[in-house]
């Protein structure tokens, strides 16, 4: 049997099954099962979740049963082969074939006749699998091709547009660049092109992040160089939004919503590790973690503590000269890296979430000082999640102004989806 299959199949059932997160169990099962051909199996694993919809659109053309009904392994051999028989150019359809049929034979036993009939009359018949006609249905339509949750479609539809949604919706199917940020304490970004680059590794530089390096290249993370703090790994948008947070040296900074710690980082670098950064996290788990790399980059200013960014913390009330309040979000602006954010079930999440992010919102703001910043940041693509909650704030909150925000769209920016916004309290306190 394939090892490299085999990692993907254990991959996309976890998935599945439990829910597991792509990036998460992707790592795991490389590790454990110790594929040769590592970029396949990222390529399979992503390739079919990435277009999971259209998969079982096809299928449902040739399994008369809903396929709801099936086991989750027959599923997810399925879905492998149809994902290698319609986009892998450089998989033959017979080896396609052969290897699901030979996880059937592993992995459901029995099965093996199904799984195979299913796949070679997909290749007798492909070529009269259409997809639903779009002007009936533009929501199925671009729902199916593209593989996003209907809702998704038309939240989209109903904020950019036809042209646009699709665009947007398109983009999030490419294959992200992999961003690192050069730790300005230790070394600059044209050294790191430069070695990079002298070991093979295909080096860009981000037009719109100063320390941002766009790197393609295997085992990057496992040499001295990132070991010993000279680089983190970042996504672009992300560097561009702890840009926008413009520290200086000396700030107090309070990152309410730290973990995984990134943005925290990025700041006290530009600060020249002098100042104070409270990061805070409500699991304590994940600021192990933001302490591990403090270490590993030797910054000195960031101090951790787990906090529910919902509660406001009485002695720190008027202390900071800028607050980030990088609140969690629905992640539609991340697709490209976690693809099953795209199948969320509904919108209610979205209502839900928006409120919290308000709560955290009105709280964050306590903490700045009078004419110090507040910045509020989310990896989503929503309106509802961005533009209403700051209207609603400014509304509520006079003694704040909008001094700068930015919108990053994957479609036109080719970054991940990011919004920003930096709002400035007056320089006096109202009496």
């Amino acid at each position: 049997m394939d090892i490299n299959r085999k990692s993907a199949y254990y991959t996309l059932l976890d998935i599945e099954n439990d829910m597991a997160y792509s990036n998460i169990a992707l790592k795991s099962h490389i590790r454990r099962g110790r594929p040769n051909a590592p970029g396949f199996v990222r390529e399979l694993t992503y390739g079919v979740l990435k277009n999971k919809i259209y998969i079982d659109y096809v299928l449902g053309n040739f399994i008369r049963m809903p396929l709801g009904k099936l086991k989750p392994c027959d599923l997810v051999i399925l879905r492998m082969g149809i994902y290698q028989l319609v986009f892998m150019n450089s998989v033959p359809d017979y080896a396609a074939v052969d290897e699901s049929v030979n996880l059937a034979k592993r992995f459901s036993p029995g099965h093996e006749g199904f799984i195979n009939g299913v796949l070679r009359q997909y290749i007798r018949d492909r070529e009269y699998v259409t997809l639903p006609s779009r002007e009936e249905d533009e929501v199925k339509y671009l729902s199916v091709k593209y593989s996003y949750a209907d809702w998704i479609v038309k939240l989209w539809l109903d904020s950019y547009g036809s042209e646009g949604a699709e665009a947007l919706l398109a983009a999030g199917n490419e294959t992200p660049d992999f961003a690192i940020r050069i730790n300005k304490l230790k070394a600059r970004r044209e050294d790191i092109l430069t070695r990079l680059s002298s070991k093979g590794y295909d080096v860009r530089v981000s037009e719109r992040a100063p320390q941002c390096l766009l790197v393609t290249g295997a085992n990057l993370l496992g040499g001295r160089m990132y070991k010993s703090g000279l680089f983190s790994v970042q996504e672009e948008s992300s560097q561009i939004a702890a840009e926008l947070v413009d520290p200086h040296p000396g700030d107090v900074i309070i990152d309410v919503c730290a973990a995984p710690g990134g943005k925290a980082f990025a700041m006290a670098e530009r600060m020249g590790d002098r100042g104070k950064i409270y990061a805070w996290d409500i699991y304590k788990r994940k600021l192990s973690q933001i302490e591990h790399d403090a270490k590993r980059l030797g910054i000195r200013i960031v101090e951790t503590d787990t906090w529910d960014a919902t509660r406001v913390r009485s002695e720190l009330v008027g202390k900071a000269d800028r607050v980030l309040a990088d609140v969690p979000c629905m992640g539609l602006g991340v697709v490209r890296r976690k693809p099953e954010i795209k199948y969320k079930e509904n919108s209610d999440e979205l209502e839900t979430i928006s409120k919290k992010q308000a709560e955290i919102l009105d709280v964050s703001s306590n903490y700045v000082k009078p004419g110090g910043f507040l910045i509020y940041a989310t990896c989503s693509i929503s309106k509802q999640e961005n533009q209403v909650v700051i209207a609603r704030f400014l509304k509520k909150h006079k003694d704040f102004k909008r001094v700068d925000m930015l919108e990053l769209m994957p479609h036109v920016d080719k970054t991940d989806g990011f919004f920003v916004c930096k709002m400035q309290r007056n320089d006096y306190l109202p009496e």
